[in-house]
């Protein structure tokens, strides 16, 4: 896929929602934020719930594996309706569809319409394809590692303030006098309308490309024709490093993942005189981390190809995610809070950070394939969630079963080294780098020099008011 006119600045121009870039931007990271805050809003009232239903604690396992198993399929699929349909239509749809299994969790009495449910809901976990997706097309070599990182940084933080936000709203529809019962249900309603609301909005406020539609730049010729999508899929699926990056991204975001669901409730019965609310505000401390961790990651990872080209992205991704490994076996072992919650925020920047840095490699892999690349790498995530869910409803102890993740963290580590770039693809990324640095800084020359013009402007203007006066 060969999109023109990718910004090649991000923070210079953070705040210029003028720029189809930008305003994509910030549409794409908010939206993420709004869909995982709805994914996971039921993890810090499962407290509540658990007690309501009379749930065990391998049902309650099982609806954690049930969160995050549908995403694996929605992943997959997602990706490649991106590169038919486009960013824009593809998020639309699925904020507007997810909404309403969010809303409708409230109807459930049991054990079974519970889980399904929870099933249905883990589908806008496909969102975070998209937000990848949308800042590739959007943001040139030289900042996508980072853009890239930021919209999914800030998408992820809803999944720690998820873990503060949902126990107040509930709590607030304790204090008008609805029953804990119905307070979770109609906490989990007003989740469903905001994303609903959110996907009118990204219909309105974004376009697919800088130049356009997808619809509108077929109808040019300057993208490819539907048909010709589903063979460059193929072509991505047959691509041992896209694989390898499956299993990275499972070891890192299919761990955050994990840790969203559990994290409550393993502070809640793990450690004595916690409440919930109490349990969550922990537990959002490893969420709220992607508000800078993931965003580091990403950073990294264009610095290193900065001095390295593309094996200094897959060396850095080696790094960070050996150090989320040991960090995580190490968090495993605390069984004192006040050496707990240090622990568990160390373990949370690395862990973000070897996200970020996993979505720094992404978009070299396959061009043509951009949407199948970050579709399968991103349902490897969830594959790891689920994997990881597995050991969480068996008898294993929760700490034990952090511990031995860890230990396969830090092997997974290793794949990293294996992920390897032809001579002409290094140099040819490195010529693009160069050029999008080169445009970044005429770019920042021009502006100057406007503003410098401006300024003589104002003072001549000035200069000949005075000289009238006088």
């Amino acid at each position: 896929m060969d999109i023109q006119n990718k910004a090649t600045r991000l923070w210079g121009n953070f705040f210029n929602v003028r720029m189809v870039q930008i305003r994509t931007f910030h549409m794409t990271w908010f939206a993420f934020f709004s869909c995982f805050f709805a994914w996971f809003g039921i993890a810090p009232l499962m407290i509540v719930v658990r007690e309501e239903l009379h749930l065990t604690k391998s049902e309650v396992g099982w609806t954690i594996i049930a969160s995050v198993a549908m995403t694996i399929l929605g992943r997959f699929f997602i990706g490649w309706l991106c590169d038919r349909i486009g960013p824009r239509l593809s998020y639309t749809g699925l904020l507007i569809f997810g909404a309403f299994p969010v809303a409708g969790i409230g109807l459930a009495h049991s054990f079974e319409s519970f889980l399904i449910f929870r099933l249905l809901i883990g589908l806008i976990g496909a969102s975070f394809v998209i937000t990848q997706y949308h800042t590739s097309v959007m943001f040139a070599p030289n900042v996508v590692g980072t853009a890239n990182a930021t919209s999914a940084g800030w998408g992820n933080l809803g999944g720690g303030v998820t873990q503060f936000a949902m126990p107040l709203i509930f709590s607030i529809f304790i204090t008008l006098g609805f029953t804990d019962a119905s307070s979770w249900r109609l906490s989990m309603v007003i989740v469903g309308i905001v994303i609903f609301v959110v996907g009118i909005a990204y219909f309105f406020l974004t376009q697919d490309a800088p130049d356009g539609n997808y619809k509108q730049l077929r109808e040019k010729g300057q993208l490819p024709e539907k048909k010709k999508v589903t063979g460059q899929y193929f072509r991505a699926m047959a691509d041992y490093r896209v694989w390898v990056l499956f299993f990275i991204y499972a070891a890192c975001f299919g761990i955050e993942l994990t840790v969203n669901n559990v994290a409550a409730l393993y502070f809640f019965d793990y450690f004595d005189g916690l409440t919930m609310v109490t349990a969550g505000l922990i537990a959002a401390s490893f969420g709220l981390m992607n508000i800078f961790a993931r965003t580091l990651g990403g950073i990294f990872g264009d610095n290193f190809a900065s001095l390295w080209g593309l094996r200094g992205r897959s060396f850095w991704l080696f790094i960070v995610l050996l150090c989320e490994g040991l960090a995580l076996m190490l968090f495993s072992r605390m069984d004192v809070l006040f050496l707990a919650i240090p622990m568990l925020i160390i373990f949370s920047l690395f862990t973000q950070m070897s996200e970020g840095a996993t979505y720094s490699v992404v978009p070299f892999v396959n061009k043509k394939a951009l949407g199948a690349v970050a579709g399968i790498v991103g349902a490897g995530g969830n594959a790891g969630a689920v994997a990881a869910g597995f050991l969480f409803k068996s008898e294993m102890s929760w700490n034990n079963a952090f511990f031995v993740i860890g230990i396969m963290v830090t092997c997974a580590s290793v794949l990293a080294l294996f992920i390897r770039f032809s001579p002409e693809k290094e140099a040819e990324e490195k010529a693009l780098f160069e050029k999008a640095q080169i445009d970044a800084l005429e770019l920042r020359a021009a502006r100057a020099v406007e503003a410098l013009n401006n300024s003589r402007t104002v003072v001549e203007e000035y200069n000949r008011t005075h000289d009238k006066n006088v």
